[in-house]
């Protein structure tokens, strides 16, 4: 149409969600004044935007990896801010993806000047997806397993991965078909709240996720030379239970996890980890009706009393990447993380682990943006996750690429 400037969106308007873009205006007059708003309506109808103040260079033209925003949802030169500062329009929204087989359509458009946004100048859609050209999607439901499978097209052999997410509950498979998008065979795995899985189940079986390392292990695709399992909050110290007590497992990632066993008491064959202990009564209510603040219900992890409940990482010849944010309200992650890391290098193992100063609890793919503030599924209470927005998004793009850079190093 009558359309005054070229939005673009390169190399491709059709991406995979982790991909950066390269974003830019062409015909505008020069040195003009403009807003570039960013909008992405979720699978739930939920609104989320960000937009930033710009003005366009000599030639009349906006390239968002060199001019910095002056102002708007972030400050200064960020090629990818319009998509990490997406905020919804209802408080305490968290974006994630159900139903990865659509794409996130996210509308571009820029208008005049640095205020009403009453003209539109030009416009684009960028379709973001979560699962790249010809990977499969497989339900599973053999045996007790709860899954699904993600195949990267091609005969492999790939590395094969357990993904798991936390305590929320359900099957959350976006991580899982972009880690396959990527190049590895990924299982997505529920364990909690889903199907026939009760929200709060009395105890967790090691054998349920021995199960799941058999199911995989046996797919033709998947390299034989051993599994790797990443998880995130709840699925962190499982993905440390499964490295040191599964025989397959040779790598494991635990995201904004712990070094103790939480929640729920984990059955191994002839023991059992109990709980790391905690109390309810500790949690903090703030000013905000519904909110609350867990980082003090746990029980301190360096009082002996709490020892048995430790996973004895220190006992597995896995490898280990710990990732976790300075600034994780939900619980002291750091710490934990700090007390695997001293145990395993007590006893002469490998291990990487990474903090991110003022990223939060939630670190996910890149791009998603920070969810500071959130339901809980489980207790139905708004929980504080944590995180700047900035520092935040840098974490999640350096925490990707290591999380695959550790995994094709070790599998």
């Amino acid at each position: 149409g009558g359309m005054a400037a070229r939005l673009s969106v390169l190399p491709s308007a059709r991406c995979l969600f982790d991909d950066p873009v390269h974003i830019r205006v062409a015909g505008l007059q020069p040195l003009q004044a403009v807003t570039l708003r960013a909008s992405l309506v979720d699978e739930s109808g939920e609104l989320f935007q960000a937009h930033a103040l710009y003005r366009a260079a000599s030639s009349g033209e906006l390239d968002l990896s060199r001019s910095p925003a002056l102002g708007g949802s972030y400050l200064g030169v960020e090629p990818m801010g319009l998509l990490w500062a997406l905020r919804s329009k209802t408080p305490h929204k968290r974006l994630a993806k159900r139903n990865v087989l659509t794409p996130f359509c996210v509308d571009l458009e820029v208008y005049e000047g640095h205020g009403d946004m009453s003209r539109l100048l030009g416009k684009c859609i960028n379709e973001r997806w979560f699962i790249g050209e010809g990977v499969k999607r497989i339900s599973v439901r053999e045996g007790r397993l709860r899954a699904t499978l993600f195949l990267p097209p091609g005969p492999g052999p790939f590395p094969g991965l357990i993904d798991l997410y936390g305590s929320g509950g359900g099957l959350i498979e976006y991580r899982a078909s972009l880690l396959a998008s990527r190049g590895f065979v990924t299982l997505a795995l529920a364990y909690m709240s889903f199907e026939d899985i009760p929200a709060m189940p009395d105890i967790l079986e090691l054998s349920y996720f021995e199960e799941a390392v058999n199911f995989l292990r046996k797919q033709q695709q998947v390299k034989d030379t051993g599994i790797g399992v990443l998880g995130l909050s709840k699925g962190g110290d499982l993905a440390l239970s499964m490295a040191t007590f599964l025989p397959g497992i040779k790598a494991a990632v635990s995201i904004s996890g712990s070094s103790f066993n939480s929640f729920i008491p984990l059955k191994g064959d002839g023991f059992t980890i109990p709980v790391h202990p905690y109390d309810l009564g500790r949690m903090k209510i703030s000013d905000e009706p519904g909110l609350v603040d867990f980082s003090d219900v746990i029980d301190d992890h360096t009082d002996p009393a709490t020892w048995d409940c430790r996973i004895p990482v220190e006992k597995s010849l896995a490898k280990f990447l710990f990732l976790s944010g300075l600034d994780d309200m939900n619980w002291k992650s750091d710490l934990y993380c700090r007390d695997a890391v001293q145990r395993l290098q007590q006893h002469g193992r490998e291990v990487e682990f990474y903090s991110y100063p003022g990223a939060g609890h939630l670190l996910e793919p890149p791009y998603l943006p920070l969810c500071k503030v959130s339901i809980h599924r489980l207790l139905g209470l708004l929980v504080h996750w944590g995180g700047q927005w900035r520092e935040h998004a840098k974490a999640q793009e350096d925490a990707w690429r290591r999380i695959q850079a550790f995994f094709w190093q070790h599998l």
